[in-house]
């Protein structure tokens, strides 16, 4: 009787989750299908699922036209800078932070998911009479600036988790076999809170691709859009073309759900291994 109600429960929770799946891949799904559709098609009938005839003339447009790519080049180059710049700096200043100033980083840590708090729109003005001041308005380095100035404390919170988590005799028998603080640090220290560094590196990446409203503000070029401001500039024309904004997001959403399909793994248990008690 146990058993039964154990694979009875079993089964119940597996056709839950298999029915939550459904309805969260759904939209995917429409909108991976409504990008192969002619534009004649999507407008006749916009809740139809299979498309009648398949063509690749939206992204063609999209690509070819619209110079598509290009944007996504933009939003990589930014997002990809900004995460190799954040984690260096941050895994350096948590690491000082737990070892050398603990009482500080706690007071630190708490200043920082307090401000966190406010929105990101309250420094809109100020930044731009910044970039404007010193000439890095529209420019691909002026956001990089604005991005690490919220993505370095952020990776530095996560982070000081992680490092708290290496025993500090580890480091002490290193050292008394004649390794200095780099060393330590390098050789040691990094390859143990890797899957830490790896989870905040992907979250970082994450918030500077999806981020709009300073690449909105700050940048006016069509040349060096992002994707988010794109998709949304697809959005906001006269004549909206639901073919261009299918392929758009088609090409946007579905590597990142790939990327994020293959390295889940690595972001659960790295942000279990920071976990502290």
């Amino acid at each position: 009787m146990g058993k039964l109600k154990s694979k009875l429960g079993n089964g119940i929770c597996h056709i839950y989750l298999i029915v939550l799946s459904v309805i969260a891949f759904f939209p995917l799904l429409w909108v991976l299908l409504s990008s192969v559709k002619s534009a004649g098609e999507l407008s006749a009938n916009p809740t139809s699922i299979l498309p009648k005839k398949f063509t690749l003339e939206n992204f063609t447009h999209v690509i070819n036209d619209l110079n598509f790519i290009e944007n996504i080049s933009n939003s990589l180059w930014i997002a990809i800078l900004v995460t190799i710049i954040a984690i260096v700096i941050s895994s350096m200043a948590a690491y000082g932070i737990v070892r050398f100033f603990p009482k500080v980083g706690n007071i630190m840590s708490k200043a920082l998911v307090t401000m966190y708090l406010f929105p990101p729109i309250l420094l809109a003005i100020p930044y731009s009479l910044v970039m404007a001041k010193i000439g890095l308005t529209n420019t691909r380095i002026g956001l990089v600036i604005v991005y690490l100035s919220f993505s370095v404390p952020y990776a530095v919170w996560m982070l000081v988790g992680f490092f708290k988590t290496v025993p500090v005799g580890i480091e002490e028998a290193a050292r008394v076999d004649g390794a200095n603080k780099v060393q330590v640090f390098v050789r040691i220290v990094l390859p143990l809170v890797l899957p830490g560094i790896v989870a905040t590196a992907i979250y970082t990446f994450i918030n500077a691709w999806n981020e709009f409203l300073y690449a909105l503000i700050l940048i006016n070029s069509q040349d060096l859009m992002t994707v988010s401001v794109k998709l949304r500039s697809l959005q906001g024309a006269e004549i909206l073309n639901w073919g261009d904004m299918m392929a758009a997001s088609t090409l946007v959403v579905v590597p990142s759900v790939i990327f994020f399909m293959i390295i889940q793994n690595k972001i659960a248990g790295g942000m279990s291994d920071g976990a502290v008690k």
